[in-house]
């Protein structure tokens, strides 16, 4: 009797500690990412796997790239679309998911302008050509003046900047659609940003709206949801969705709609209402605004038509007529791409296809605020059952007790689901079940042994097996919880990979790929790597978890240039085989990160997040823009002296407010020579020249290098540089930073 008091009491004190959680006094991380994953898994389980014909995305393809040039596009071309989309084609509205935030120079004016000012001011033929050619070259105003009197949404973007970082605004925001103070008095929850990256004011000026573009990202970084409003200078803006159908429902008023009483936590806004002539449409909105989106299918449920097609009048009028049409891309060099529930590559302009459709359809999922009380009563029902029951039963009668609570739980949920739109948390009941269950059926043996089991199992496949055998020795070390570190990751990928796949067959591009993984995977084992992912040719990698590795950035330093080498040992034997010659860039950078086993019920990885991580991503990708083998950032290059690097440049990448420093580590200390230690050195004060804006004596320390090392492409980018900012000065303000606009 005693041993079943004490076990309804444990069972009683597991509820509270569910409940808890359930009713928000505290967050419970594995049961928050349960539930996302849970989510994840009822989406897909209920796609309806249709399309919406009123819905046509117009992509920037890699066939688009290929026929109109590559992004971004002279605006006379989208002029043109313009007057294609409205005049031949009869389309009821326009979205663009691009922003346009700087003026489009490719026309030439502003150089014959300079010249109209300075060699031939004084020639009335040149000027009078130039004034008669000027509206024609003018291709920002061409651009605005197709806009005008027509459906066209523009998007645009919020950001906020890093901590002690000034706001970066640009471009011109539409007018709110709520202005300052409109909530005073509610205490909603919305969504902040401080900076944004908005149209040219003409182009803002002249279009019917605008709304942005920014998903909600949620924890996992699986965008789940879109904020419909967010706040930004205390006035509040509406997402491209919203902005879409309140454009085609001709301007819709947009109304909040508030339902019982608030208080400081609860603000009552659950919906925005959309009041029309042809009726009136609800949106269900969580207490950040955010509404949940609701997906139709995986990638290309919706249709995907190319933007050369209409240009070149390839398709039917019929296709296009009084559609409802997205500008995006799908094309990888873009990267506007999400992980979501139905896809972790996904275009981000189809999240917006799916918001319209889902908003016209009126199937938004929605979580109320009573949902909050409904799952509490629910989880205390269960809890108080269970905890009596179960100590009172047989395992194999508490075995089916669990499974029948435990499937009618998951009834209700699934019918509440797909029956009544509603997203009734699922996590904190089932785990609570397993969990009162796990406890009555005395099984603390099994999970004590099987603690080593899944660390093997687990790990196996990701590290060394000495490190496995290490982390078997200790488990109470090991946590594949999530954990934030500091540690160093490493992408590396094939350069032009997708030409050397088209140019052989399949089996050959296997036994390929395999020729090289297989020496680069091993190089990253002997430094003690975890590899994360094989993504296609790229290889993800990091150092300092499972077990904690000290010295984690100078373990992948000397991986990534391993990695190098053994690469251009193996040249050889790919010529043989009649391979083509395989050249990778390896991007390394350290800092503070996620790290844990992430998955679902179905797969679990072990895998890091971050920013740090997106960096590291970033660096990959610009080292073939300087010609460098290994680029890592000033975080890994201060953690380990031991290298001898090159400072290549201070670069602002995409998705970054402030800029980096990135180097190139060219060996240990002990290892490099003099010549490379003395070029190092010049190179160094080169670049010192070239921020000063000395540009002659940068020239002709650049050319020196590059007399030295004819076949460095770094010394050939700077003279490049030199040479366009002797014609175009950067201006005493300029901070020596380079921008790249691309991922």
């Amino acid at each position: 009797m005693k041993k079943h008091a004490l076990l309804i009491g444990l069972g009683l004190l597991i509820a509270l500690f569910f409940l808890g959680d359930a009713a928000k006094f505290y967050q419970l991380g594995f049961v928050q990412f349960t539930d996302a994953k849970l989510y994840d898994y009822r989406m897909r389980l209920t796609l309806p796997h249709t399309n919406d014909e009123r819905i046509v995305i117009l992509d920037i393809d890699e066939k688009s790239l290929k026929q109109e040039g590559r992004w971004p596009w002279a605006r006379d071309k989208l002029a043109a679309l313009m007057d294609e989309l409205f005049d031949r084609y009869h389309v009821a509205v326009v979205g663009f998911d691009v922003v346009f935030a700087e003026k489009d120079t490719s026309s030439g004016l502003n150089v014959l302008q300079d010249l109209g000012r300075k060699q031939f001011k004084d020639i009335p033929q040149f000027q009078s050509i130039l004034s008669q050619i000027k509206p024609h070259l003018e291709y920002d105003a061409l651009f605005a003046s197709k806009l005008k009197q027509r459906n066209v949404v523009l998007g645009y973007y919020f950001s906020n900047s890093e901590a002690g970082a000034a706001s970066s605004m640009s471009g011109l925001l539409p007018a709110p659609v709520f202005p300052p103070g409109f909530f005073k008095g509610h205490p909603v929850n919305f969504l902040k940003w401080d900076s944004y990256g908005a149209n040219l004011p003409e182009l803002q000026e002249s279009a019917a709206s605008a709304g942005h573009f920014n998903p909600q990202v949620d924890f996992d970084g699986v965008v789940r949801r879109v904020p419909m409003i967010v706040e930004h200078d205390g006035a509040y803006y509406e997402s491209l969705s919203l902005a879409v159908v309140r454009t085609v429902l001709d301007f819709s008023k947009l109304a909040p709609g508030f339902a019982g009483s608030q208080s400081k936590d609860y603000s009552g806004l659950e919906w925005l209402s959309l009041v029309s002539a042809q009726g009136d449409l609800t949106i269900p909105v969580d207490r950040e605004g955010s509404a949940l989106i609701p997906f139709r299918g995986g990638r290309g449920t919706f249709r995907y038509i190319s933007v050369t097609d209409v240009l070149h009048e390839k398709l039917p009028v019929t296709d296009l007529q009084n559609k409802i049409v997205l500008i995006g891309t799908s094309a990888p060099g873009l990267m506007d791409m999400r992980a979501t529930p139905v896809g972790e590559v996904y275009p981000g302009v189809e999240i917006h296809a799916n918001m319209i459709s889902g908003i016209l359809n009126q199937n938004l999922k929605q979580n109320p605020h009573y949902l909050l009380g409904a799952n509490v009563l629910l989880l205390l029902l269960i809890g108080v059952v269970l905890s009596v029951i179960l100590p009172l039963l047989s395992p194999m009668r508490g075995m089916l007790v669990t499974l029948c609570v435990l499937t009618g739980d998951v009834v209700l949920n699934m019918s509440l689901w797909q029956y009544g739109n509603m997203a009734l948390p699922l996590a904190g009941g089932m785990l609570m079940i397993l969990t009162l269950f796990a406890l009555n059926m005395s099984f603390g043996y099994f999970v004590e042994s099987r603690d080593k089991r899944k660390i093997t199992g687990l790990f196996g496949q990701y590290v060394p097996g000495e490190v496995v055998e290490e982390m078997a020795k200790n488990p109470e070390s090991v946590s594949m919880e999530g954990d934030s570190r500091e540690m160093t990751i490493l992408f590396s990928d094939v350069r032009g990979f997708t030409t050397i796949s088209e140019g052989l067959e399949s089996k050959e591009l296997s036994l390929l790929m395999n020729a090289f993984l297989t020496p680069l995977s091993r190089i990253i084992y002997k430094q003690r790597g975890t590899i994360d992912k094989y993504m296609g040719d790229c290889i993800m990698a990091f150092w300092g978890a499972p077990l904690p590795d000290e010295r984690h950035a100078y373990h992948a330093i000397l991986a990534g240039l391993e990695m190098q080498r053994t690469l251009a040992e193996l040249q050889p034997q790919f010529k043989e085989k009649g391979w083509p010659e395989i050249h990778i860039g390896v991007g390394i950078n350290t800092g503070r990160v996620s790290v844990g086993n992430m998955g679902s019920e179905v797969r679990v990885a072990y895998t890091v997040m971050g920013d740090a991580v997106n960096l590291a991503s970033r660096l990959e990708g610009i080292t073939k823009e300087y010609g460098a083998l290994v680029l890592v950032g000033e975080a890994t290059k201060q953690a380990v002296p031991d290298f001898l690097y090159r400072e290549v440049d201070m670069v602002r990448v995409k998705g970054k407010v402030q800029p980096v420093a990135i180097f190139e580590p060219l060996g240990l200390n002990s290892e490099v020579d003099k010549d490379q230690q003395e070029e190092a050195k010049l190179f160094h004060q080169a670049l010192r020249l070239y921020r000063k804006q000395d540009w002659d004596k940068a020239e002709l320390q650049l050319l020196s290098l590059r007399n030295m090392s004819p076949q460095c492409k770094l010394y050939q980018v700077y003279a490049e540089r030199v040479a366009h900012y002797r014609n175009d000065p950067p201006g005493d303000n300029w901070d020596g930073v380079f921008i790249f606009k691309t991922k």
